[in-house]
């Protein structure tokens, strides 16, 4: 490694208490004057001062470090290594084929060997072409402006000398801003130091989640190196990188438990990071409702846990629009027929709520489930689709359907009444009769509402099973979200019946399991713990083989019995981020091989 623009460095070194006394004293000689009052007071804060800056930990650099067999090893440093000495961080960057970048990158990689100093103060991002997606544009210019700054530790001010460095965003189809699964979220990063004190730096992408991408790439080529108290950037960059699996996404149940809109948007920020692309949002559940319906405004008034815990229309366009502006789609669920309760007491649309004893009638208290012969619960499904088509505006939408219980709606004699009549056994697969006519009948609604026929999301469930699925479920409509073990057979049946997957096997990728039992005592029923390193090596690809194109992507998942804003993070990172490479890249290798990358990411 190599440092661009002269070696005149020298240790930083702290200013020391007797300097500091000589300013004070230089400042009663050129004739200021106090108030006796004020006088004690400023002492007594100069002498506060003084102590707090004598113990303060010397941050003077003593060390310098080499990469060896791909490891950075460290060695002292004085005056003679000084000026090729290398900052931790920079052999962190140098040291590993892909640096300290994360997710990895998929195609040609060049980092070169030089870094160029750079003036935090002089950072400048360019669009070339205008087109309707500028206001996106503009935020992820705006937002890697910000990116930049946190590299620097904190209480640190580096030197603001060093090159200008100017950002060229070439948006190939600068009309594109809205979602899909199938569009190119691919870009080219090249970054060359020009012989006028300049750092080009161009980011050719097809669209704006591409040039969002490539952004983000860029902000980690930036480090602070503490030997010299500069920013510096790696120079002579080419990378070409676009994801594996189109659907790369984290979902949060903020049912069981209320989150606040800021921890959302902070969940949101770290997954920008990591080049997640979708923020699934378990919204309703048999607990709580607080999306706030303005169509059906009572199901949040009788369903919220409070009147503060909720999610307005106002906190959900924020939020959408934010994670927009992130690369990050914000996709609805609204699960049913089961998974209701509070908020639908009065409608005498379910059967079931609060039934007792819970176990013989849902996997977790409080039970309830939709009444499928009632024709009213359709109009109010077909509002609420369409309170959240308007503030959510998706591509695709998720539509729950699992751990629906035959037992529950068997308790309704009413529902029994109406499976005689249409000549349905009161036996399983007489009730997956009475669901696919739920669903179809929501179905219907959910196309009329969102104005299209999107991609709906349904997760695996006894209407999923492969051997009868095809009689429910058109493969050209469903995708199939897969909770069951990465070993389940049904995974190999549904693909072999041309269904589109996505991964959340809760073996690998439901960061709940491994804390205490909600309901009883001892552990959670999907005990151990799962570590980064198991999401890490959690293939898609393995998993399905031969028919690996059929999976969308993956997702962890986040139940909230026992999380809640202030245990958010801990539970996500570094966890989501192993998620991120796994998806973004599928790498042939193991966690062992990203350690060190991950070590710096987290």
């Amino acid at each position: 490694m190599e440092l661009e623009g002269g070696h005149r460095n020298s240790v930083i070194k702290r200013r020391n208490p007797i300097e500091f006394g000589l300013v004070f004293n230089d400042a009663k000689e050129m004739g200021l004057t106090m108030h006796p009052k004020s006088w004690w007071f400023n002492l007594l804060y100069i002498l506060a001062a003084v102590t707090c800056y004598t113990c303060a930990e010397d941050v003077t650099p003593v060390w310098r470090w080499s990469c060896e067999n791909g490891r950075c090893l460290k060695y002292p440093l004085n005056a003679e290594n000084l000026n090729t000495a290398l900052s931790l961080e920079a052999c962190k960057m140098f040291c590993n084929e892909y640096g300290t970048l994360w997710p990895r990158p998929t195609g040609e990689i060049s980092l070169g060997s030089h870094l160029a100093k750079i003036n935090i103060n002089s950072i400048h991002v360019e669009i070339t072409k205008r087109g309707k997606s500028d206001d996106l544009m503009n935020a992820a210019a705006q937002r890697f402006k910000t990116l930049i700054p946190l590299v620097i530790p904190k209480g640190t001010m580096p030197k603001s000398s060093g090159k200008a460095v100017v950002v060229y965003l070439v948006n190939e189809n600068p009309d594109e801003r809205e979602f899909s699964l199938h569009f190119d979220e691919g870009y080219e990063l090249r970054v060359a130091s020009m012989a006028d004190e300049k750092v080009n730096a161009t980011i050719f992408a097809k669209n704006f989640f591409g040039i969002r991408h490539g952004l983000e790439t860029l902000s980690q080529l930036v480090l602070y190196d503490d030997i010299r108290d500069h920013l510096l950037i790696v120079r002579d960059v080419t990378i070409l990188d676009r994801p594996v699996y189109p659907y790369r996404g984290l979902l949060l149940d903020t049912a069981r438990n209320y989150y606040s809109v800021d921890s959302l948007k902070s969940t949101i920020d770290a997954m920008a990071a990591n080049k997640l692309n979708t923020f699934h949002w378990h919204i309703t559940d048999s607990q709580s409702f607080p999306f706030v319906s303005t169509r059906r405004p009572n199901l949040t008034k009788y369903g919220a846990f409070t009147p503060q815990k909720v999610y307005t229309p106002a906190d959900v366009r924020n939020i959408v629009r934010y994670g927009h502006e992130r690369g990050v789609r914000v996709l609805p669920e609204f699960d049913a027929p089961a998974h209701v309760g509070e908020g639908w007491q009065d409608t005498g649309l379910t059967v079931c709520f609060k039934a007792e004893p819970w176990a013989s009638y849902c996997v977790e208290p409080p039970c309830g489930q939709l009444n499928p012969i009632k024709e009213e619960l359709y109009n109010v499904l077909e509002d609420i689709y369409r309170d959240m088509s308007d503030l959510f505006q998706p591509d695709i939408f998720h539509m729950g359907g699992d751990e629906v219980s035959e037992k529950c709606w068997n308790s309704s004699e009413e529902i029994q009444h109406f499976m005689i009549q249409n000549r349905w056994n009161l036996d399983s697969p007489g009730f997956l009769n009475l669901w696919n006519y739920f669903q179809s009948k929501a179905q219907e609604k959910a196309y009329k509402a969102f104005g299209k026929e999107l991609p709906l999301i349904l997760w695996t469930s006894t209407l999923t099973e492969f051997n009868t699925i095809s009689n429910y479920l058109d493969k050209n409509k469903y995708i199939i979200q897969v909770w069951t073990s990465g070993f389940d057979p049904q995974i190999k049946g549904l693909l072999e019946k041309g269904y589109n997957l996505i991964m959340s096997n809760y073996d690998a990728l439901y960061l709940d399991c491994g804390f205490s039992a909600w309901v009883g005592s001892g552990n959670n029923w999907c005990s151990p713990y799962i570590g980064w390193q198991k999401v890490y090596d959690n293939s898609p690809a393995e998993i399905a083989l031969e028919y690996k194109n059929q999976i969308l992507g993956g997702e962890a998942a986040l139940w909230s019995e026992q999380s809640d804003t202030s245990t958010l993070e801990n539970r996500l990172w570094p966890r989501s981020a192993a998620l991120a490479e796994r998806l973004w890249a599928e790498p042939a290798t193991k966690w062992i091989d990203a350690e060190h990358r991950m070590l710096h990411m987290r």
